[in-house]
């Protein structure tokens, strides 16, 4: 399928950062009451929004006649600012800014590993505008107990005392610097120690081969939200990306089925 790209924008902050984004509005319907929510994206660490999960979805809201939004944090992709310098706080704000200022209307958030964390930090800010979540690999406290607590102390004592940690990665071809602010700024964000006050459907999708993001974490999860209508879905044999063409059918699944395009 074809369509027209649409226009890079920027969402001016306050403090004078830009925030890239791409919306692409709902097909207009004949009646008001059958207009279905929006879908807004929230890539990973590091992630940018040209990334294969970003395009993919948004080619599937095209043809359902969706709105569609997906946007880079700050220090990402073409958003302002310096990767370094991000925080889990500072990137919460940025997505609960493109819901307040671009994304128009109910939402559902699909959440891509670390921004599984951040659109549960959208959904409990804008409970209001969430009617639904979709977590891909979703990595909730990622900083505290899939970085810090596994890091060595030579690598501790490398945070605490140079201020950040270089490692490499096999996602891009930059390495991930991993500062003492971002840990430090996490933990103010933590989600999994106490029931998550959620009660939106919520479907969560996770590679049995994940080596960044253990399969368990999906299931703590489940039990930490408040929703009843929570799913996991655990693909055997998805790694972290889960962008292989059947790992990508099966969240558009779930995308229709919280859209009203198909029943479960």
């Amino acid at each position: 399928m074809t369509y027209d790209m649409p226009t890079l924008m920027f969402l001016d902050r306050p403090d004078g950062s830009k925030i890239a984004y791409h919306a692409i509005p709902r097909k207009q319907t004949a009646t008001p009451n059958e207009q279905k929510p929006g879908i807004l994206f929230l890539g990973g660490f590091m992630s940018d929004m040209t990334g294969t999960k970003a395009t993919h979805f948004e080619e599937h809201c095209v043809r359902r006649g969706l709105a569609y939004t997906r946007f880079d944090y700050s220090g990402h992709g073409q958003s302002s600012g310096k990767f370094a310098d991000g925080t889990i706080g500072q990137w919460s704000r940025d997505a609960v800014s493109i819901l307040d200022h671009v994304a128009t209307g109910p939402q559902i958030l699909v959440g891509s590993s670390m921004g599984g964390w951040i659109s549960l930090l959208a959904a409990l800010a804008r409970p209001e505008r969430i009617k639904g979540l979709i977590g891909v690999a979703a990595a909730p406290d990622f900083t505290e107990d899939l970085m810090w607590t596994h890091f060595s102390d030579a690598q501790k004592q490398t945070i605490e005392e140079k201020g950040a940690l270089i490692e490499p990665t096999d996602y891009g071809d930059d390495p991930y610097t991993i500062t003492r602010e971002l840990i430090v700024e996490g933990r103010n964000h933590l989600l999994l120690r106490k029931p998550i006050a959620l009660n939106i459907p919520v479907r969560l999708i996770q590679g049995m081969q994940d080596p960044d993001v253990p399969w368990q974490t999906a299931l703590k999860l489940a039990e930490t939200l408040t929703s009843t209508d929570t799913e996991v879905q655990l693909i055997k044999s998805g790694d972290h990306r889960l962008s292989k063409p059947a790992e990508l059918d099966a969240i558009t699944r779930h995308i229709d089925v919280l859209t009203g395009f198909r029943a479960d």
